[in-house]
């Protein structure tokens, strides 16, 4: 299933179904475990937009190879982590590993299992550009820091000669709720930034100085498309979906590259370390694009907790597994880069430390 957004009101109404469908989730067994008294044929997931269109998909696929329902809530990364870490959900999902504060607030070890890569792009609301624009890192630094305020400022201009820039002063749109597109985004900035770095730094969520908020990725997206002159960072299936215009983004070597399944998969092209915890922001790649990042399925490693039944711990695995593998090929039509075979093997060796009463779930 492909998500569309027409316009603001079709944002808000999704918006709508996905809290229904969190309250409805959240009561699994009534007493907020998983598993415990509820229905062994439906997991529960909470966590990045960023992820949802893919996720939705293959979820999708999944149900009708299979019969088992999965319950999706794209919440964001941030509130997906605390749904794990309360265990009222079987799996989270963020575009940033859990950080030191989020991993001593979890009762025991939680794994990180790449599920895919993707883009973080720039999309603008400019109707009378009909050129797509270009920004180097010094000057979007500058404009989320509110330090450039007009579309037709001259540091703009003087990167794209030719195109005729409006006068029209510049809405900048973020995230206001903890999302790993976020930490994706703000880690780049403070990469290629000192000022950035110094003033609001990285993170999950951090002190926008400028701009307006929306919840989730759907919700920036329907900011951007209602706002003339406005800039937000969405994934990249967002805006293409939406038909809506994106920017490219000058990378270290210097060419200005539009965000691609190719050049996230250039961008991903790395040593994954074996818990697969990684940044790919401001990739070394002549052809990547530098605000690209993984995303993660997180889940506890001793799946024996809340009463849950060793049949569904083995459910959850087993549709990991399949997301890692036959799951990719619903990648690249939606704009998504596949995982690399490196990412895949080491994803299958995270999924084998997983133990339900202290012995491994998968062979």
């Amino acid at each position: 299933m492909k998500i569309r957004f027409h316009n603001l009101k079709s944002t808000l109404t999704l918006g709508v179904f996905f809290a229904i469908l969190t309250i409805s989730a959240c009561g699994d067994g009534g007493n907020g475990t998983t598993g415990s008294s509820g229905d062994d044929n439906t997991l529960i997931g909470a966590g990045s937009s960023f992820d949802n269109p893919l996720f939705s998909k293959m979820f999708s696929e999944y149900n009708k190879a299979n019969g088992l329902r999965v319950n999706y809530q794209s919440i964001g990364s941030g509130a997906g982590i605390s749904q794990l870490t309360n265990k009222t959900v079987d799996f989270g999902a963020s575009d940033a590993p859990m950080n030191s504060k989020q991993d001593s607030a979890a009762s025991a070890a939680i794994l990180h299992i790449p599920v895919t890569a993707g883009a973080v792009a720039l999309s603008y609301n400019l109707p009378e550009v009909k050129d797509t624009l270009r920004l180097t890192p010094t000057v979007l630094a500058g404009i989320f820091l509110g330090k450039i305020s007009r579309w037709d400022d001259p540091q703009i201009a003087s990167i794209n000669k030719g195109i005729k820039l409006p006068s029209t002063g510049i809405v900048v749109a973020h995230r206001s709720d903890g999302s790993g597109t976020t930490n994706i985004f703000s880690t780049y900035l403070s990469k290629v930034s000192e000022d950035w770095n110094a003033k609001v730094g990285k993170g999950s969520s951090v002190n926008w100085p400028v701009g307006l908020g929306g919840k989730g990725t759907e919700g920036v997206a329907g900011l951007v498309k209602q706002t003339p002159g406005a800039i937000g960072y969405i994934e990249l299936a967002y805006a293409i979906q939406n038909n809506m215009a994106y920017a490219k983004i000058q990378n270290k070597s210097g060419s200005f590259i539009a965000p691609s399944i190719a050049s996230v998969t250039a961008a991903a092209n790395v040593n994954i370390p074996q818990d697969s915890k990684i940044s790919l922001t401001n990739t070394d790649a002549s052809d990547g694009y530098p605000i690209s990042g993984f995303s993660w399925v997180l889940i506890y490693k001793e799946q024996k907790y809340n009463n849950r039944r060793s049949d569904r711990a083995a459910k959850l695995l087993k549709l990991i597994s399949w997301m890692i593998h036959d799951g990719q090929q619903f990648s690249g039509p939606l704009t998504y880069a596949p995982l690399s075979t490196a990412a895949a093997t080491v994803g299958d060796a995270i999924l084998k430390t997983a133990t339900y009463d202290g012995k491994p779930i998968l062979p």
